[in-house]
């Protein structure tokens, strides 16, 4: 069995609470226990990891690469600002996905700015928790190549 790490930035440790409208009610422990799930039933161990510090995040980001297949990553507000954690993505040793619960695009302007997009091989957004199933089913086809 492989291993997923997935690594989710700040403020997603209140989901469920924030903003339901936007990223709906399922809160960060229950997304946990889908992801899984769900990454048990394609076959795959996965690590959950949230953080609030961007050094944090790069850590995470650095110590998975010596250990998984790949990375699932939703850098939260980080996704605007850091090439820190962009440079850490690019350095990963397998496939990055990047995942955002909401259609980043038909929100605020300064959301729609994408730095760390440019450190991932693939990008979902606006399709909620369920993103993060299409990225798990996504790394097992980039995989299988």
């Amino acid at each position: 069995m492989s291993d997923i790490a997935v690594i989710n930035g700040p403020n997603l440790a209140s989901l469920g609470a924030r903003e339901p409208l936007i990223y709906g009610d399922t809160t960060a422990s229950e997304l946990g226990l889908k992801l899984t799930a769900w990454g048990r039933n394609a076959g795959f161990k996965v690590l959950f990891q949230q953080f609030d510090l961007e050094g944090q995040m790069v850590t995470a980001i650095q110590k998975a690469s010596e250990s998984c297949e790949a990375l699932i990553i939703n850098p939260g507000g980080f996704s605007h600002t850091s090439v820190a954690i962009l440079d850490s993505m690019r350095a990963f040793k397998g496939p990055v996905i990047e995942v955002h619960i909401s259609q980043i695009h038909r929100r605020e302007p300064y959301r729609h700015r994408m730095l760390t997009a440019g450190g991932a091989e693939v990008l979902i957004a606006g399709a909620g928790i369920h993103g993060y199933l299409s990225a798990i089913e996504t790394v097992k086809e980039l995989l299988r190549r």
